[in-house]
């Protein structure tokens, strides 16, 4: 239930292992601004991915991620990759130290190749930035850079079905485990039945009836800016890389995404932060979250920071918008059973799963196989926690 990252990507790999699989979820709604039900966080073109991480954990389900990309590109036939690179940068201190310590350790046991930039080294490089003068960076050119979400779903669905899966473009409004079986019944009026049902409703997992219980989890609002380059901004910007500012304290952090095109047609430079705490609680402001373009203050903070970065961002025409991160107590991905035994969960992107979302699903396929995590599919740190 749910066909989103992580939900079409379990779709795939159980449609591997056995049959009987269907796929509940809706499509992407043609209007946002009218749609009144729920939302996925995958409307968009372009997420960051890279194997670079502070946490070995999110580190190794990256990379066993992108291992697949490929092979998941060749068998739909749908190109979801672009290998920009990704480069991280910060002035070493507090936060930001801490992190690319940790990150530099799984790199080296990861064998990424990242390359540990000077500030010359990076202005020279990278001359789209105008960077602090104590800042480094620490590059990985190889299986890094972004990944179209739209496509890559697209791509998880297409084998899926392929592979049998039956695709209903229904929403789920209530999964009731009964004698008989695990029904759900969708908004649409339809009742499904299965032996197992697994819920990957990203931030609308506790917004209707799915669980027996709410899981500990944070769907929080996450406002993005957008720079429209022209063809003279798109040409100068056109070599940049993914790439992450860190900075002391979480709250100062931006990542952005270099010149991509959209359904529109024109090319937009992407830039978001991880300031935003406010909780989304039910169906209604998730909604009303997602009809919106973000939060003001921080649509113009995201916007002095970037052309802090990127002076040359100056003049473009500014639009912004809306998603929603679902963070959990953990830090990590919730994949488990519920209080159900035939009831699964499997959410909690924390702001990062984008690229890993594969791995995440595959992981929540093999939950249902075998009706357990082992060790090396990291049990315990995917347990979820529930209220």
């Amino acid at each position: 239930v749910g066909a989103g990252m992580m939900g079409a990507a379990a779709a795939r790999h159980l449609s591997v292992q056995t049959d009987g699989v269907a796929l509940i979820g809706p499509a992407e709604p043609a209007d946002r601004k009218a749609h009144k039900g729920v939302f996925s966080s995958h409307y968009d073109e372009a997420r960051i991915t890279r194997g670079f991480d502070g946490d070995p954990v999110w580190a190794e389900l990256a990379q066993r991620s992108i291992r697949r990309y490929a092979e998941i590109e060749a068998k739909s036939g749908i190109r979801f990759f672009t290998e920009a690179g990704c480069l991280f940068t910060g002035n070493g201190k507090g936060l930001a130290g801490d992190y690319v310590s940790r990150a530099l350790s799984s790199a080296d046991r990861l064998g990424l190749g990242v390359e540990t930039l000077g500030h010359d080294v990076v202005s020279d490089r990278f001359p789209m930035f105008s960077l602090p003068a104590d800042h480094s960076g620490y590059f990985e050119p190889r299986h890094a850079g972004h990944v179209n979400p739209r496509a890559l779903v697209k791509a998880q669905c297409a084998i899926a079905e392929a592979q049998g899966t039956r695709l209903v473009r229904e929403t789920a409004a209530q999964i009731r485990d009964t004698a008989r079986g695990v029904n759900v019944i969708t908004r649409e009026g339809a009742t499904y039945t299965a032996d197992k049902v697994i819920v990957a409703a990203g931030g609308f997992t506790n917004m209707a009836e799915l669980l027996p219980s709410p899981v500990d989890m944070a769907a929080t609002g996450r406002t993005i800016v957008f720079f429209e380059l022209d063809e003279a901004r798109q040409s100068r910007f056109g070599t940049m890389p993914s790439t992450i500012v860190l900075a002391e304290t979480e709250d100062d952090i931006v990542y952005i995404l270099p010149p991509v095109r959209y359904p529109d047609g024109k090319v937009y430079l992407k830039i978001g932060g991880e300031s935003e705490k406010g909780r989304l609680e039910t169906l209604a402001q998730a909604v009303d979250w997602f009809h919106s373009d973000g939060t003001p203050a921080e649509v113009e903070f995201l916007k002095k920071k970037a052309l802090s970065l990127m002076p040359e961002l100056d003049g473009c025409s500014v639009t912004s918008g809306s998603c929603v991160a679902s963070i959990t107590r953990s830090g990590y991905p919730y994949i488990g059973y519920t209080q159900s035994s035939n009831i699964a969960v499997l959410t909690g992107g924390n702001f990062v799963a984008a690229k890993s979302s594969d791995e995440i699903g595959r992981l929540g396929g093999q939950l249902l196989l075998n009706g357990q995590l082992t060790e090396d599919e990291f049990a315990a740190e995917m347990a979820p926690v529930f209220i």
